[in-house]
């Protein structure tokens, strides 16, 4: 990527990475998933087709991933919310696309209920939403309802994933299935059906629960749960460049 990482002072100093390429709008804002950040491949992907199309597109690492200041162990859904919004409202001045990815499209609800009038669509990959009550199982909850972290297996490194009690404590104060979320913008939802982290039915009850009628879901039968493969990012551009 071209453009220089930047850095954002938050209200207690830390300092949040993100690039962000000028252009027309509205502005693509992208969030990562978990423990992922902003030189991951669809980020990576989405940013080139942006500066291809001159379009306004913002990349963001949360804190305690990537570039950023802070603890991992210290992030939660709220805490990145918040730097998220601040990133917006300090560096991009028209309307939005929020794309998410996995816990970055639990993370867009959020951010897209605070974002008001300035949402134009969403996009969702893998979206996973409210994982932290169907990810895991009763003793695992017990466990970091007691203030343990716990850790599992991670698929793609050779480190374990952590979740910590604070994340998952903030996670079942912002679960969004059990009512009807009002968004009323247009979504778009992309699933592989061979996901092994986030079942594909979770895109399915999301465009349910969505109060918004234009919402598309898209299965992706052979498709993983990183859609990441050369056809899956062609799919998440054309998707995008129809929503822009």
């Amino acid at each position: 990527m071209n453009d220089q990482v930047q850095f954002h002072a938050m209200p207690d100093g830390r300092k949040i990475a993100f690039r962000h390429a000028a252009g027309s709008g509205p502005a693509v804002v992208f969030l990562p998933g978990y423990m992922s950040d902003m030189d991951g491949s669809k980020a990576t992907e989405i940013h080139g087709w942006a500066q291809a199309q001159g379009r306004e597109c913002l990349l963001i690492d949360y804190s305690g991933c990537g570039r950023s200041d802070g603890d991992f162990a210290d992030g939660t859904l709220s805490r990145w919310r918040d730097e998220v919004i601040a990133l917006v409202e300090a560096h991009v001045s028209g309307p939005v696309i929020l794309v998410g990815s996995s816990m970055g499209g639990w993370l867009m609800l959020l951010v897209a209920q605070a974002l008001g009038d300035r949402l134009q669509a969403m996009l969702g990959i893998a979206a996973a939403p409210d994982f932290t009550e169907w990810g895991y199982d009763a003793a695992q909850k017990d466990a970091l309802a007691q203030g343990e972290t716990i850790f599992e297996d991670n698929p793609y490194g050779p480190e374990p994933t952590p979740t910590h009690a604070a994340f998952w404590q903030d996670g079942q104060a912002q679960r969004q299935l059990a009512a009807p979320i009002a968004l009323t913008c247009p979504v778009r939802l992309l699933h592989g059906q061979r996901d092994t982290d986030v079942p594909h039915g979770i895109s399915l009850a999301l465009a349910d629960k969505l109060s918004s009628e234009d919402v598309e879901v898209t299965l992706v039968k052979d498709g993983d749960h990183r859609l990441s493969r050369q056809q899956d990012i062609a799919l998440l551009l054309s998707t995008l460049e129809r929503l822009a």
